[in-house]
């Protein structure tokens, strides 16, 4: 799972980030880099990146190393929150959505990611006396910050954030068979947060659409400029 999270992360920016020196832009005026958007680049990365160096080195059995790491993953986490919130408002002043939805309504999406890290990772360092718990929720809260990543390939064949949302839960695919296999039933942690992931989808689209979030989304632009 870590190995196809940083693998979907890496495929996933890469026309736009990674080699986008070296690809063809299909647009006329991409957007410029910001200092701000390579920090946000630098966090999410060392994070999908740690996830990585993580669960193999609990697979070696250093658990040790594996707790010291933590604290580093703690750190990144606090500051992709902050960095991941001022980006996703900074999108809606630099304009930045797909299919010319208002910025400010899509604003919803890459916020709720956020807040649904925030949750699974919290939870994942309260939890990290239960092993069983812990792994999940980790994975959980990464897997709420891949939507960006997958939307970089589906809405460049036309198709919209519904989608987007619904190959994102594909990942969960692999954490329900691993459940079924080894438990014969899921786990507490993949049943309910799964069923978050699931329907916070659906949830911010329904919710940007309202008078009362495009208020609170021109309140929060507003903090920044």
């Amino acid at each position: 799972m870590a190995g196809a999270i940083v693998v979907t992360a890496l495929a996933g920016f890469a026309r736009t980030y990674f080699l986008r020196p070296v690809l063809p832009t299909l647009s006329p005026a991409p957007l410029a880099l910001t200092p701000l958007i390579h920090l946000h680049g630098l966090l999410f990365t060392g994070w999908v990146l740690l996830l990585l160096v993580q669960v193999r080195l609990v697979a070696a059995k250093r658990i040790a190393r594996h707790r010291q790491l933590g604290v580093a993953g703690a750190v990144i986490a606090a500051l992709m929150v902050v960095v991941g919130t001022l980006t996703a408002l900074h999108g809606v002043v630099r304009g930045v959505a797909p299919f010319g939805i208002d910025p400010r309504r899509f604003m919803i999406v890459p916020l709720f990611s956020i807040l649904l890290f925030v949750v699974f990772v919290v939870a994942g360092v309260r939890a990290r006396r239960n092993p069983q718990s812990h792994k999940r929720l980790m994975l959980l809260g990464t897997i709420a910050i891949l939507p960006p990543a997958i939307a970089r390939w589906v809405l460049l064949l036309g198709l919209g954030p519904p989608v987007v949302f619904a190959v994102a839960t594909l990942l969960l695919v692999p954490i329900v068979a691993w459940d079924l296999k080894t438990r014969r039933q899921l786990h507490p942690v993949t049943l309910w947060g799964g069923l978050l992931l699931i329907v916070s989808g659906p949830m911010r689209l329904a919710l940007a659409q309202t008078d009362g979030w495009l208020v609170v989304s021109k309140w929060l632009v507003g903090l920044v400029m």
